[in-house]
Formats: C-alpha cells, sequence, structure tokens
C-alpha cells in the first residue's frame, strides 16, 4: 500500500546492543506499505518475528489498501456488494467513524474520489480541476454515508470511494505492537515512515523535522515517548505544481474538495493511545488549521500536540501544556 503520509518524524537509532534486564535487543527494517521501517524489541530469546510481521502486513494491504485491485476496499470501491470485511477493516472503520465525529468531518475517508482527482491516489489524475467539477464531487463525501452493517459495506451512492490511507500505517504499525505483546514482549518501539507506537520502561527520543521547503532536514524539536504513539502530518514535503506554480498539497479539506494548504505545516499529536488515532487526528488537525486545532486540545487533554504553522511568512511553533520538549 501507498500510504500518503510523508516521512516528517525521524527516530534516533542509535541504540546499544548490550544486555538491558537479562534482555536482548532485536532490530529490524524494511520497506513496506510504501515507505521504510524500523523495529527495535527485546527479547530474552532474541526471537526473529520478521515473517510474522511480514504475515500482518500482507493482511492489511489485503483489507485496505487503494493500490491493490484485488483488496476488499478497491472491491468495495468498484461497487462489489458481496465483500465480507474482516476485522481489521472493522476496526479501522470503526476508528475512522470516531475522530470524523469529533472533528466534524475534518477526517472523512470518503474523500477518495477527490484525492484521485487531484493527483494523490490510483485511479486517474482529472486534466482540470474547476469549482464545478469539484462540487460534482463532493457530493460523493461525507463518512455519514457509508455504512457497515454485518460486516459489508452500505453506501449511500455507488461512487462513493473510501481511502483510508491517513490511518492504516498507523493500524498496521499498532498490529505489530499488539503481536509484540502477545509474545510478552513489553517493550518495543515501531516505526514506520515516521509513525511511532513505543511501549516499555524506556523513554524513546523522538525528533520532530523543521518544514524545510528546499528538501534538506534539519530538526525543530525533540520530544520524549513513554507507552505512547506519535504520528505527523505536513504539507511542505507531498504536493504538486499547477502550470501557473499554485501549490496543491496531498492532504484535502473534506469540506471544501479543495487542496489548498491551513495556515498549519506540520502537526505531531502525541498520545498514549493506538498509533491509528493519532495518525487520523494529525491528519484532520492539518484540515482543521492553527485556531480550531487548538480549540479541539484545550477540551481533549489526552493528546499532546506540536503545531509548527505560518504566520505572515514566519514559520512559528505551538504546543500543548502538557508537552515536555527535550532541552
Amino acid at each position: 500500500m501507498r500510504v500518503i503520509l510523508s516521512l516528517f518524524t525521524v527516530i534516533f537509532l542509535g541504540f546499544s546492543c548490550t544486555n538491558q534486564n537479562g534482555t536482548e535487543e532485536v532490530k529490524l527494517e524494511g520497506n513496506a506499505l510504501g515507505t521504510t521501517f524500523h523495529i527495535t524489541y527485546y527479547d530474552v530469546q532474541k526471537r526473529d518475528f520478521s515473517h510474522a510481521i511480514d504475515s500482518l502486513l500482507h493482511k492489511v494491504n489485503k483489507s485496505l489498501s487503494t493500490y491493490i485491485a484485488t483488496s476488499d476496499i478497491s472491491k468495495i470501491n468498484k461497487g462489489d456488494t458481496s465483500i465480507v470485511v474482516g476485522d481489521y477493516f472493522k476496526e479501522v472503520f470503526d476508528k475512522s467513524a470516531v475522530i470524523y465525529k469529533s472533528t466534524d468531518g475534518s477526517f472523512d475517508p470518503t474523500i477518495g474520489s477527490l484525492v484521485n482527482a487531484w493527483g494523490f491516489g490510483p485511479q486517474k489524475t482529472m486534466t482540470s480541476l474547476n469549482k464545478n467539477q469539484i462540487d460534482s464531487l463532493l457530493q460523493y463525501v461525507g463518512f455519514n454515508k457509508v455504512q457497515l452493517k454485518n460486516h459489508r459495506i452500505v453506501k449511500a451512492d455507488k461512487n462513493i470511494y473510501l481511502d483510508f490511507n491517513a490511518i492504516a500505517k498507523g493500524y498496521a504499525i499498532d498490529l505489530i505492537g499488539r503481536y509484540f505483546e502477545s509474545q510478552q514482549i513489553s517493550k518495543y518501539l515501531v516505526e514506520m515512515g515516521g509513525e511511532i507506537r513505543a511501549r516499555g520502561d524506556k523513554e524513546w527520543h523522538i525528533a520532530i523535522e523543521h518544514p524545510n521547503f528546499d528538501g534538506s532536514q534539519s530538526f525543530q524539536a525533540t520530544v520524549i515517548l513513554q507507552n505512547e504513539s506519535i504520528a505527523t502530518s505536513g504539507s511542505y514535503r507531498k504536493f504538486k505544481l499547477n502550470a501557473s506554480g499554485q501549490k496543491y498539497i496531498h492532504i484535502i479539506n473534506p469540506k471544501t474538495g479543495k487542496a489548498t494548504m491551513s495556515n498549519l505545516l506540520s502537526t505531531s499529536v502525541i498520545a498514549p493511545t493506538d498509533c491509528a488515532d493519532v495518525d487520523g487526528y494529525a491528519t484532520a488537525f492539518m484540515v482543521m488549521g492553527l485556531e480550531k486545532t487548538k480549540t479541539f486540545l484545550n477540551s481533549h487533554k489526552k493528546f499532546k500536540a506540536f503545531l509548527i504553522y505560518s504566520q505572515e511568512d514566519t514559520i512559528k511553533t505551538y504546543k500543548t501544556e502538557n508537552l515536555a520538549l527535550q532541552r
């Protein structure tokens, strides 16, 4: 699966290979879901879980990848009403419904037709996208127009196109973490494309990237994860330019149908929840913009956040009071 979120959060991978409390450090890395992954875990037996992880990722693809024609979601998007979805699909659907409702529709997996139209999905890009065309596609947007009944998707219109790419990567990370826990692995970190789930009696130091528009890389801040997940979404890496030089970003606003930037350049969200949850909220915040996001965070204290935004051509930052940065 190709995932629309780029790598914004970078993990320091300079861990020691010595024993810690009688356990051995094991590292795995590779490519999956259109990006790279790095995994560190501590295990007395130093077991290699590569095959189990590959199997989990294959199942995620088979269920949720819009880039695989034979996946459940691709068949549903083509109008196949006979598909009985599995537990992976159901959990992602249910999590999406919660985020959709709590963000007043700023996170919406029915945005797929517009994602494709703007050129950020697996389908053909439209040669032009004017207001009338956007409005014609917006009629197929609205997660409240889709239901899950008896493990089958029921759409209000056959043209509704589901796209869970903004949450699927975080969910894959959660599945790997849950597998470790089922194997009595309590201390681990799973990073994929910049999203992270960290557990155990260890502080994990995570660097948040500064939004450099020239393609270079530097760090804005460093946070410490302990039994938490982090996801970062941003607008400064993945974008397109039209013939007149206007920028279109990969995060589509489900209310307007437009691919234009809010004043937020990057949102990093941290919480002691599943990575899928913070993955979805990080995307929603990019759509909501700075002030609406701050209002949301003020009433949802379980989330920590680090926001990078633009104000009068100056890059500024905002962090929630419950987030401590490493000095």
